[in-house]
Order: structure tokens, then C-alpha cells, then sequence
């Protein structure tokens, strides 16, 4: 009996490079979205398949964890050196955190799907 070709390397750091941008994480080329969150079924480039991938609520948590840690540092700094009124404060933080959420769902759900293919993780084989 013989042993199964071994399998493709896939490097981690420039897959989740790839998946940060957005683009697969195989070629580099194609768009992994084809709506803001939704995965494509496969890259448009070179056929690797996408929705194979198992991100779930991992990329929310990443996200909420990483705001979190700018935040609140952020929030005591700015109350320690300036005296802004807390009906402001009300205002700005809420709105600073939906509008970084927004902005970072996306890189980090591709840089999850990055990771699970690289690692042959959830179906990607």
C-alpha cells in the first residue's frame, strides 16, 4: 500500500495577510467576500473553496476582546487629561466603538477563515 502525497504547505502568516485584506487566502487575488460578511463559495481567481470555513461567533469575540483592550484604556486617559461632559462622553464612546466594530469585523472574520484554511482546520482539507 502507499502513503497519500503528502499535502500543500500553506504558510500562516501570509494566508491571514491575505484573509486581513479581505482576499483568499490560497492566491491572494480573488475577494473572499461577496457581501460584507458573507464568504464566497470559492475565490474567483483560482477555485479554492470558502465556505468550508467554521468562523461562527470567533471573529465577534476577537473583536469585542480587542476593543475592549483600546477602549477603556482610552477612556481613562481621556477623562484623566481632559474634562469632558459625561452627556459628550455618552455620545462619543458608543459611537467610537460601533464605528471601530464595523471596521474590524471584516478583516478579522477573513483573517479567521485564513486561519482554518491554513491549518486544514473545519472542513478545508
Amino acid at each position: 500500500m502507499t502513503d497519500p502525497a503528502p499535502a500543500a504547505e500553506r504558510p500562516l502568516g501570509p494566508a491571514i495577510a491575505h484573509g486581513l485584506r479581505g482576499r483568499c487566502p490560497a492566491c491572494g487575488e480573488g475577494r473572499m467576500f461577496t457581501r460584507f460578511l458573507k464568504v464566497a463559495p470559492a475565490c474567483p481567481q483560482c477555485g479554492e473553496r470558502l465556505d468550508l470555513h467554521q468562523a461562527d461567533d470567533f471573529p465577534a469575540y476577537v473583536v469585542i476582546l480587542a476593543l475592549g483592550h483600546i477602549l477603556v484604556p482610552l477612556m481613562i486617559e481621556v477623562n484623566a487629561a481632559l474634562a469632558i461632559p459625561l452627556g459628550w462622553q455618552a455620545a462619543i464612546w458608543p459611537t467610537l466603538a460601533v464605528v471601530l466594530a464595523a471596521a474590524m469585523i471584516q478583516p478579522v472574520k477573513g483573517a479567521v477563515v485564513a486561519l482554518q484554511w491554513s491549518r486544514r482546520m473545519a472542513g478545508f482539507a
